[in-house]
C-alpha cells in the first residue's frame, strides 16, 4: 500500500502547480492530474476522477488536494469518496504549493504513513506556507474567547409570522452543478442570500449528494435540499419571513413546476446546463433540447424574465436570442 496523489483544479491551474512540483521535488510516480475545463459538466469531471484513481493500485490509499472548498473538483471527489467506501479517499483544498511540496515529502519520508496521517502533517506546512512582506502586515493572533454551550431551539410553530411572513427569494438560478465554487464564492455573497435551498425531487432522494451540498456551503450560510412541493410549501409559510433564499434548480422543469406551484419568481438566472446526448450548446456552458427550450418558451408565457449569466461579472444574454441563433432542434 502507497499514497496516490491527485491534484485537481478548475481549468490548467493543476497542471500547472504540478510542473512547479515536479521543476522543485523532481518527478514523481503515482501523482494524476484532474482538470475542470469551461466545456465540461459534473459528469465528464467524476469521469476523469474515476479513471486517476483506477490508475493507482487497488490497495493505494488517495489523497486528493483540490483547489477550491465546494468547488465542483471538491464536490465530486467527496461524492467518489462516499461512492467508493472500498477505497481510502481523503481531500485537502486550498492548493498552493507548499501543500504538494509538502505532499511528497511526507510521502517520501514515510513510505508507511496512510492518507490520513499525511494530509494532517500538511495542514500545518500549507497554512504556515502564506507569508507576506512587509512582516508588519502578519495579523496578530489572537486567543480565542470559549463560547458558552448553546441552547437548542424549539420549533417555531406552524403559522407563526416572523417578519412580513414573505419568503423573500434573492436569486432564482438554474445550474447542473447546484452548489459548487461559483455559486458558493460569486453568487451566495452577490445576492446577500443567508439561506441556499436547492429544490429537486430527485437530488432530495439523494442522502449521499444531499450531505455534500449541505458541506459544500460557504461560512455563514445554511443549506437545504428540499423536494419541489417542500419548497412551494416553504414559499407560503410564514415562519420564513426573515429569510433571504438562494434558490437552485437542477433543470429549468424543476423552475416551472415550483412557479406553476405558486413559488414567487419573476426572474430565472439561467447559469448551467450541462451537455449530454441529444443536446444541442447555445454557448459555452448551455445545452438544450426542444423540451428545454419549450419550457422556458413556458416560462415566458408566465412572466418569468432571463438572466443569462455564468457569473455576477459576465455581461447578460438574451435567452431566446441564443437559442434562436444555436438552431435547437
Amino acid at each position: 500500500m502507497s499514497i496516490g496523489i491527485i491534484i485537481a483544479s478548475h481549468g490548467e491551474f493543476a497542471a500547472g502547480i504540478h510542473q512547479s512540483g515536479s521543476m522543485i521535488f523532481g518527478e514523481q510516480e503515482k501523482v494524476q492530474v484532474v482538470t475542470f475545463m469551461p466545456s465540461e459538466g459534473p459528469d465528464d469531471l467524476y469521469a476523469k476522477f474515476n479513471a486517476a484513481i483506477d490508475a493507482f493500485n487497488g490497495d493505494d490509499e488517495v489523497l486528493v488536494l483540490a483547489d477550491l472548498w465546494s468547488g465542483s473538483p471538491f464536490n465530486q471527489a467527496s461524492r467518489l469518496a462516499g461512492e467508493r467506501p472500498e477505497r481510502k479517499i481523503v481531500i485537502l483544498t486550498g492548493l498552493n504549493l507548499p501543500m504538494l511540496i509538502q505532499a511528497y515529502t511526507e510521502r517520501m519520508m514515510d513510505a508507511s504513513a496512510g492518507a490520513e496521517q499525511v494530509a494532517a502533517n500538511i495542514l500545518k506546512e500549507a497554512r504556515d506556507g502564506v507569508k507576506v512582506l512587509p512582516e508588519e502586515l502578519e495579523p496578530v493572533v489572537e486567543t480565542p474567547v470559549v463560547a458558552a454551550p448553546q441552547v437548542k431551539q424549539a420549533a417555531i410553530p406552524e403559522g407563526t409570522v416572523i417578519g412580513d411572513g414573505k419568503l423573500k427569494i434573492n436569486l432564482a438560478r438554474i445550474d447542473t452543478r447546484l452548489l459548487h465554487g461559483q455559486v458558493a464564492t460569486a453568487w451566495t455573497p452577490a445576492s446577500k442570500a443567508n439561506r441556499i435551498i436547492v429544490a429537486s425531487d430527485k437530488v432530495a432522494a439523494d442522502e449521499l449528494r444531499k450531505g455534500l451540498i449541505k458541506q459544500a456551503a460557504p461560512n455563514g450560510v445554511k443549506a437545504n435540499v428540499v423536494p419541489i412541493k417542500k419548497l412551494i410549501e416553504v414559499a407560503k409559510d410564514p415562519r420564513f419571513g426573515e429569510t433571504q433564499a438562494l434558490i437552485l434548480f437542477e433543470t429549468p422543469q424543476e423552475a416551472l413546476e415550483a412557479i406553476e406551484g405558486g413559488v414567487q419568481i419573476g426572474e430565472l438566472n439561467v447559469g448551467s446546463m450541462a451537455h449530454s446526448t441529444g443536446k444541442t450548446m447555445v454557448n459555452n456552458v448551455l445545452s438544450m433540447d426542444k423540451e428545454d427550450v419549450a419550457t422556458f418558451e413556458k416560462l415566458r408565457d408566465l412572466g418569468v424574465q432571463f438572466d443569462v449569466r455564468k457569473v455576477p461579472n459576465d455581461s447578460k444574454k438574451d435567452l431566446f436570442d441564443l437559442i434562436n441563433k444555436a438552431n435547437v432542434k
